[in-house]
């Protein structure tokens, strides 16, 4: 069951959710501010840094796992300095991070509580300039907790300027059925720059 807007917001009030920051404001307020709760999602900033790959050979072997540290040995990190984008070119693929901390806590043993999952998707207007935002594994498991990892591509034909700090993409939240049992991803707490633990 996908959480509606009002939903979302009595998650983050009971702490069944935690975005920190926690996006603002909650209504539209007719002064023209971007409300960023759409009715069954709640869109989510870019951060402050983005993670190039350099351009050389290099051979990845999805058999050997710990992703993380290959992406730091093969990437330089780019931090957006104040007011300045980052334009991504055609066909350049970068790993950005949001700028809000999610947690989807496990509820205790016996307890009542809702337990939630979540998606990352991307926007759609984005989408129609050929820019893709998390475009596979979208999952954010119950008990995840720390920033998320953003794999972003221009498959536009023009180049793209990506501010920090603007609305990338958008959280859609779940219920899960069930209570699950803990068994923390490698990227668990991620909290570094672009996702890099």
């Amino acid at each position: 069951m996908i959480l509606s807007n009002v939903e979302i917001q009595r998650a983050l009030d009971s702490g069944w959710l935690v975005i920190d920051p926690e996006p603002a404001p909650r209504q539209p307020d007719g002064n023209g501010e971007e409300c960023p709760y759409q009715t069954t999602a709640v869109d989510l900033r870019l951060g402050d840094e983005i993670a190039c790959f350099e351009q050389r050979p290099v051979s990845v072997d999805l058999a050997a796992g710990k992703f993380a540290k290959l992406v730091e040995a093969i990437s330089e990190r780019y931090t957006f300095p104040q007011d300045n984008p980052f334009t991504l070119k055609p066909n350049v693929f970068v790993l950005g991070q949001t700028f809000e901390r999610i947690a989807l806590p496990l509820p205790s043993e016996g307890s009542d509580e809702p337990c939630l999952s979540a998606r990352i998707e991307g926007r759609s207007s984005y989408s129609r300039c050929g820019l893709l935002v998390h475009f596979t594994a979208p999952t954010i498991h119950a008990g995840y907790d720390g920033t998320i990892a953003l794999e972003i591509i221009n498959f536009g034909p023009h180049s793209i300027q990506l501010h920090k700090h603007s609305y990338i993409c958008q959280l859609i939240v779940e219920q899960v059925a069930g209570r699950p049992f803990r068994n923390d991803s490698q990227f668990h707490g991620q909290m570094t720059s672009a996702g890099i633990t």
